[in-house]
């Protein structure tokens, strides 16, 4: 016979617990995403400016010394978008990633897209005119020019998509919805072109930045890498 399934006080004893520092894109990802899943984690701070992501303890967690991890019992999770999908599973939120295969292909397709070309391409622009300015160092427009076209061309393959669906997956927003955003969360400082890709723009800007789930995550961010006064 199959073993029992866990009773709630045993999985309530094995409740995720988040490694992460708030400001970072793969952490405000994840927060967003829990969040819009009303997933109860406990959440462990580490922070990112002091490398607390390169020290012993959190290697023995995320032997890439990247942030975000999680840990459910003896699993250690890291990457942002394997935590989403194991989040939405155990608590059962398949609302946001369908069980249905052809759907949750979907959503999975976007997941790693971002992951392998979209996070990239974005990282660029933070870089250049948000990490930068943070360190009294001078954007490289040169660096900016070189990836344009690369961007450009991933955001329309993006605004194509949304041109036929208020989200990535359909008519209610997904996980995958949150992992895409995530990289251009700070989109007006890194100096995005979204005008010219109308679709991806009423989809950052009237869909994801009015779900409160993702205006719960903002003032960490702001504070850590917004303009100082």
């Amino acid at each position: 016979m199959p073993p029992p399934a866990p009773s709630k006080s045993n999985r309530e004893a094995a409740m995720l617990k988040v490694y992460l520092d708030p400001c970072t894109v793969n952490c405000r990802k994840v927060l967003a995403g829990l969040d819009l899943m009303g997933a109860p984690f406990e959440r462990v701070h580490v922070d990112y400016f002091t490398e607390g992501h390169k020290k012993p303890e959190f290697l023995a967690i995320n032997p890439n010394g990247a942030l975000p991890a999680a840990t459910d019992g003896d699993l250690a999770l890291p990457e942002s978008n394997a935590i989403l999908q194991y989040a939405a599973d155990l608590n059962g939120a398949s609302q946001h990633y369908p069980k249905d295969l052809k759907r949750r292909a979907d959503v999975n397709r976007w997941m790693l897209w971002e992951a392998a070309t979209w996070f990239p391409s974005c990282y660029v622009y933070l870089v250049e005119y948000v990490v930068k300015p943070l360190l009294a160092a001078q954007p490289d427009e040169s660096i900016i020019e070189k990836e344009a076209p690369n961007w450009h061309r991933l955001a329309g393959i993006l605004d194509a998509r949304l041109a036929t669906s208020a989200w990535l997956s359909g008519d209610g927003v997904t996980i995958a919805d949150i992992a895409v955003a995530a990289p251009m969360h700070l989109h007006a400082l890194q100096r995005l072109p979204l005008g010219e890709h109308p679709n991806l723009k009423r989809w950052m800007t009237e869909g994801i930045e009015q779900l409160p789930s993702w205006q719960r995550t903002q003032d960490a961010v702001m504070n850590a890498l917004g303009p100082k006064q």
